[in-house]
């Protein structure tokens, strides 16, 4: 467990409400969220004291970037439809979120942690964001505090808080709250989705086949591996939160992080999970006192999936974060390996839940017909189609059938046996 010690940072009230700067830079990549939520007009939010810390111990430095979340707010009544583990499933309605988070780098200013390198996640200010945004970073402290608690010992799968922390911002009297991540060693770590988009698609196109066939063929293999191992990662940072009974709930290509971008350092990477700004606390006692507003879309989905008690609702949630962790699959399986603009997060999923009804064995007869899908296919063929096989038992459309994480960790797809 690795925590900020306390005299190199100084504590504050734990009551602290959040709220920030409205001022937000231009996109980089945005989280897929399946859900909605309504909020009240006033809510005190109560945040874990150990992790709230003083804004003079940092030094902020250049912008990063920034992203956001987009919202299936509902679904159109034409067009196909199919029972799934939520419920009805139709064509959807996707739209732009009102929280923006914006990334900067920074180091500790004061104490023995003195020069630590951390990255700053700043949320919009209510008027901005609204209390969403008050809500999301508190929820988010609080998921960090629980889990890195742990008697268990810290998860290397999962970003490292420091703290959070309320400061005002010039004359507006603007307030910007901050989550510090550590950073491993000085690597600016970027997201998977980045990565996949700027380095894995360059070198797969079809125009640009190396004339050495062995060359190639050993660039894929490696390209196999590096995938694999940012799944193994991926999944086992969601077991841990599973094992502590926290739900992600946001999991995607950007909730992702990775501290290297070589394919040919794939023995040392490290994915981690980030994003748990809406992270559900699926302790019994938690269930059974009420639901709490951020995660009320996923408990009416279970409601209407037949899940009404609250061990069938624990259950319903990780079945929905494994399901998420399918979609992930599904876009590592095919992104990596198809040439750039062929697919995208949206477009990947729509196919699977809206064209193929999650029957992922008549997707496999769509692929194998179009050349561009060619390694994607390979891929999940591997192992006589173990990837496939992995893909359809977490996209199950009974919840209840879907495996649970350390399961999915044991498949031979997972495994690494089959590249």
């Amino acid at each position: 467990m690795i925590l900020v010690s306390p005299d190199c940072l100084s504590t504050s009230s734990s009551s602290m409400l959040f709220s920030r700067n409205p001022m937000l830079s231009s996109h980089l990549c945005f989280t897929i969220r399946r859900r909605t939520f309504r909020t009240k007009t006033s809510r005190r939010l109560c945040v874990a004291s150990s992790l709230i810390t003083s804004p003079e111990s940092f030094e902020v430095g250049r912008l990063i970037g920034s992203y956001g979340f987009m919202n299936i707010t509902s679904y159109s009544a034409g067009g196909m439809d199919f029972e799934y583990s939520g419920g009805q499933l139709k064509l959807q309605d996707v739209g732009e979120g009102s929280v923006k988070i914006r990334l900067y780098e920074g180091r500790i200013a004061q104490g023995s942690l003195r020069g630590t390198p951390v990255v700053f996640k700043v949320y919009p200010g209510q008027r901005a964001g609204g209390i969403e945004a008050d809500m999301m970073a508190a929820n988010e402290l609080n998921a960090h505090a629980a889990l890195q608690s742990s008697s268990k010992g810290a998860c290397q799968n999962l970003l490292m808080l420091v703290g959070g922390f309320e400061t005002k911002t010039g004359e507006q009297v603007c307030y910007t709250s901050g989550l510090l991540f550590v950073m491993v060693g000085n690597i600016v770590q970027q997201t998977m989705q980045n990565l996949l988009v700027k380095k894995f698609q360059k070198s797969i196109s079809t125009k640009e086949t190396s004339w050495n066939h062995f060359e190639q063929e050993q660039k894929i293999k490696r390209r196999r591996y590096f995938v694999i191992k940012l799944l193994q990662g991926a999944i086992t940072g969601l077991a841990y939160m599973h094992y502590h009974d926290r739900l992600h709930q946001s999991l995607g290509p950007s909730s992702v992080v990775l501290n290297t971008i070589a394919e040919r350092e794939a023995p040392y990477l490290v994915p981690r999970l980030r994003d748990l700004a809406f992270s559900v606390d699926m302790r019994i006692s938690n269930l059974e006192d009420g639901l709490g507003t951020l995660s009320e879309g996923l408990w009416r989905r279970a409601i209407a999936a037949g899940a009404s008690t609250p061990m069938e609702k624990r259950a319903f949630g990780i079945a929905d974060d494994i399901y998420e962790a399918g979609l992930l699959l599904a876009y590592l399986a095919f992104v990596p390996f198809c040439e750039a603009g062929i697919v995208d997060t949206l477009s990947l999923q729509r196919l699977l839940e809206n064209t193929f009804r999650l029957d992922v064995e008549a997707m496999r007869e769509y692929c194998l017909a179009d050349d561009r899908l060619e390694e994607a296919v390979k891929f999940l063929d591997l192992g006589d189609r173990a990837g496939w096989q992995l893909l359809q038992a977490m996209l199950n459309p009974d919840f209840r059938k879907r495996p649970i994480a350390e399961a999915v960790l044991k498949h031979r797809f997972m495994i690494g046996a089959v590249v």
